[in-house]
């Protein structure tokens, strides 16, 4: 009789190593996509915050209120300088990390000044509200946020736009964040 010379693995033994393998994964991939969705909220909240510090600014050096669009802030001063906002929010709608921004403007105050950054586009407005939607609620993100010219930022575990009110409410069911 002849001893078999043994090189090599068995098929048990790469079963046993798939199985493996598999669970692992079965436990670390919704922690990831956890982690995914949790980084997309995060940077929806950003992108809030990065607009009303850029309406504050607006406000402060150009007129007594605030831009109507987007794209009047991403327009650099005339006389030099950066933006107010980034490029990549330079635009009413867009799609940044998982979520949808959408610049809705209040009424028509007066006339955009054409003194700061030469973007006399429409009018400067009294109010204006941002709102941020998960592309894809429940995989994108698991919340909704909204501001407003009072600069509270407010959440909702619902997928429906959060309007802010002129004097800093939000509606049900949302709440501000922390």
């Amino acid at each position: 009789m002849r001893i078999r010379d043994s090189k090599g693995f068995t098929l048990i033994e790469l079963l046993i190593v798939v199985a493996i393998i598999g669970i692992i994964a079965a436990i670390a991939v919704p922690g990831l996509l956890r982690a995914r969705m949790s980084g997309n909220e995060a940077s929806a909240i950003g992108s809030l915050r990065a607009i009303n510090s850029a309406q504050i600014s607006y406000s402060t050096n150009c007129a007594t209120a605030y831009a109507p669009t987007l794209a009047n802030l991403a327009t650099p001063p005339t006389a030099g300088g950066q933006p107010f906002i980034s490029p990549d929010l330079n635009a009413n709608s867009i799609v940044k990390s998982g979520y949808t921004l959408t610049y809705v403007p209040g009424l028509a105050v007066a006339a955009a000044p054409a003194s700061c950054n030469g973007a006399a586009i429409g009018a400067v407005v009294a109010s204006y509200n941002e709102r941020a939607q998960a592309v894809s609620f429940g995989s994108s993100g698991n919340r909704s946020f909204g501001t407003s010219e009072a600069q509270t930022i407010f959440q909702s575990i619902t997928d429906m736009a959060i309007a802010v009110d002129l004097l800093g409410a939000a509606t049900a069911p949302a709440v501000p964040l922390n």
